[in-house]
């Protein structure tokens, strides 16, 4: 990951939980239940590691539906992220790392969440082929993510609403070069067929995408092959 990058997400790492829920009006809360009540469904083991976890809103999540894991890590490659998530309420264990070259053995946890992460990786597919490889067998990789718009509503959106409002917002409360680098990252990466397609190539079975908010952002579970 590019230091410019990281030295971005510490930068705005004090007010960046308040701006996610104000930015989505507060959708992105209920998205992570969404997700965390289908891993629910799925009887996922009890090893949990919350990659590009920020300040740890996904794991604490997780644990309020599906209780606390044995094992849980909550990692990503800004400490100040990292910082944000002290007095929260969740047994993860935070841990500065790098997505593409965890410090983690083969089928080390039984689920991984990735909120919001995969596009700020350099590699999508060495990102989906290293979370493949730190799950067990028949474990889950749980995705919430922005895709590259392809419907016309999401065109509309990323196209012409985003790039108004949310720098102006990010200026007004944080860093206008944030918000800025969050719409164009969304219209650089992956449409989410093509994303599906490169998890399938690299390990995973899809179990299910699912739109949030008219496909602003997608829920995409994936289970490691056996």
């Amino acid at each position: 990951m590019k230091s410019s990058v990281r030295k971005m997400f510490d930068e705005i790492a004090n007010r960046y939980d308040f701006l996610n829920h104000t930015l989505s009006c507060f959708q992105d809360i209920l998205w992570r239940r969404s997700c965390c009540r289908e891993l629910k469904r799925q009887t996922p083991g009890k090893r949990l590691l919350d990659l590009c976890g920020g300040t740890g809103d996904f794991a604490v999540t997780y644990e309020k539906f599906n209780g606390k894991p044995d094992i849980a890590v909550l990692g990503d490659f800004s400490f100040g992220m990292l910082k944000g998530a002290v007095g929260k309420k969740m047994t993860a264990v935070p841990v500065q790392l790098d997505a593409m070259k965890m410090p983690f053995g083969d089928a080390s946890f039984d689920v991984v969440l990735n909120g919001f992460g995969m596009r700020n990786l350099s590699d999508a597919e060495g990102g989906l082929r290293e979370s493949a490889r730190v799950l067990a067998d028949g474990g889950y990789l749980q995705v919430l993510e922005f895709f590259s718009p392809r419907g016309t509503f999401n065109k509309f959106f990323y196209k012409r609403l985003a790039p108004l409002f949310i720098p102006v917002l990010g200026a007004f409360f944080s860093k206008r070069e944030a918000y800025e680098y969050l719409v164009n990252s969304v219209l650089r990466f992956l449409p989410v067929a093509d994303f599906v397609a490169l998890a399938e190539k690299n390990g995973f079975e899809l179990v299910h995408v699912k739109p949030c908010f008219f496909g602003v952002a997608f829920r995409v579970l994936l289970r490691r092959r056996t």
